[in-house]
């Protein structure tokens, strides 16, 4: 008998309260956060889905694995199981530790790039961005042209345009000294990216002499999509998989606080002998010793433990399908989503859904701030908030104006996801009433975290 249940593939072990508010309490946090989510205090949140990074639980062998960490300057065991688990995966030579993934972006661009390169990527997303940027390079997206079409329902919309890849590298010679896949594309909706794709870029870097580098964050999830979706995967596991998607590339930039089920910690891996001893050396100035890069011992422990976890069959298939299970009640209500479900998350089209606001009014800013309002759950915007400002200081509206629904890993149960339904689907009812949002005050970069916002017409929700 096949069951259709697909439980939690974890006892919960410990547990931490979590606060009911009011919603005249919550309009007021709202208020003193600006309307940024990102500045509400976290006690003040009821389901938060701001992020998946670093937000998880880690398993009993983690904190296991914590006791035996060996918080020596240099050359500690740690380091040396974590360098082992990430070679196991990756087959890459030099894996370097730092304390999360844009630090990672920050020295491999800090020693790779010089200003007027441009680095294609199929969506970059926002540290990443922002990280090309300062270095006065430009950071060009290149997804396939389906990625922007949130309704079309095909197996791997997180792909790169191939034939805009080898354009551009034909296009500007000497200009490109890597290109860039993110696995999987996050600010494309969380889509996947087949085996064939990463392959055939990598066949047109190395055809051009230009590196090839995954942004691997949620590198086990794509192996399950790879695995499910792609035609010849079916009988691989999600290691063997996630080892030939490595195969194909120069190195790697992973945040561990997504794939590596871990609170903090990223890793910068490489092939590149001269290039490897460039981005150590970086490293010592700000991160700390490269055995252990900004981490504790103790960390390093938890992600090569977490790095496993991640490849867990049962593990995957349990949180592929609690998204995609959220994903099927908003479809079946009507409201637009990023289809097929992505990996880690639920990207809500709010262009479709609340047509009546503008982009210039930024209308996912204002569904994420109406759902905090409604419900108590803090979501995120990927829209012309966070991609609209252009280096040289001007407004251009995003592709898409989407708000994520990212889930931690192994946090939320049934109850919690039924609750977020049951949010949306009253949003749904009420959706007319929401108003935009204008910026009354704004950083230079990365402005999604700090910028400070009014409603247009003084509410959020209108009255109900």
């Amino acid at each position: 008998m096949q069951f259709k249940t697909i439980i939690e593939p974890f006892r919960i072990k410990s547990v931490e309260p979590i606060r009911q508010t009011t919603r005249t309490e919550r309009e007021n946090a709202l208020r003193e956060a600006k309307y940024n989510l990102f500045l509400l205090k976290a006690d003040d949140v009821l389901i938060d889905l701001l992020t998946d990074s670093g937000t998880g639980a880690m398993s009993s062998e983690q904190w296991a694995g914590i006791m035996r960490g060996d918080e020596s300057y240099a050359g500690a065991k740690s380091f040396y199981r974590f360098e082992t688990a990430v070679q196991d995966i990756t087959n890459l030579k030099y894996i370097i530790p730092t304390h999360q993934g844009r630090a990672a972006e920050r020295i491999l661009f800090g020693a790779a790039l010089k200003e007027g390169d441009i680095v294609p990527n199929n969506t970059h997303f926002d540290t990443t961005r922002a990280n090309i940027e300062f270095r006065k390079a430009t950071a060009l997206d290149i997804p396939v042209e389906e990625a922007h079409h949130p309704e079309l329902v095909l197996p791997f919309k997180g792909n790169i345009d191939l034939e805009k890849l080898e354009q551009v590298i034909v296009d500007n010679p000497g200009k490109v000294p890597m290109a860039m896949i993110t696995v999987t594309n996050n600010s494309g909706g969380g889509q996947p990216v087949s085996m064939a794709n990463i392959r055939a870029a990598s066949e047109i870097c190395r055809r051009h002499d230009v590196p090839l580098f995954l942004d691997a964050c949620r590198f086990a999830e794509n192996s399950w999509f790879i695995k499910i979706r792609e035609e010849g995967y079916a009988d691989k596991t999600p290691i063997e998989i996630a080892q030939e998607m490595f195969s194909y590339v120069d190195g790697a930039t992973m945040s561990a606080k997504k794939d590596g089920m871990a609170n903090i910690g990223g890793f910068l891996a490489l092939n590149d002998t001269e290039l490897a001893k460039n981005c150590k050396n970086m490293l010592i100035l700000t991160e700390g010793f490269p055995t252990y890069g900004g981490l504790a011992g103790y960390d390093l422990e938890a992600i090569a433990i977490g790095l496993r976890e991640a490849l867990d069959e049962n593990y995957l298939r349990y949180r592929i399908r609690s998204v995609s299970y959220l994903g099927d009640i908003l479809t079946a209500n009507g409201i637009p989503i990023m289809r097929p479900t992505g990996g880690h998350a639920i990207y809500i089209d709010a262009k479709q859904w609340l047509p009546h606001i503008s982009q210039s009014e930024y209308p996912a800013w204002a569904l994420s701030a109406a759902l905090y309002l409604v419900g108590g759950v803090r979501s995120v915007e990927i829209g012309s908030v966070m991609f609209g400002l252009q280096p040289d200081g001007s407004e251009k509206p995003a592709a898409m104006e989407l708000v994520r629904l990212a889930f931690p890993r192994r946090m939320y149960t049934q109850s919690h996801v039924d609750y977020l339904a049951e949010v949306l689907l009253h949003v749904n009812e009420i959706k007319d009433s929401i108003g935009g949002v204008r910026i009354t005050e704004a950083p230079a970069f990365l402005r999604h975290f700090t910028a400070e916002f009014e409603p247009v017409n003084g509410q959020i929700v209108a009255d109900e």
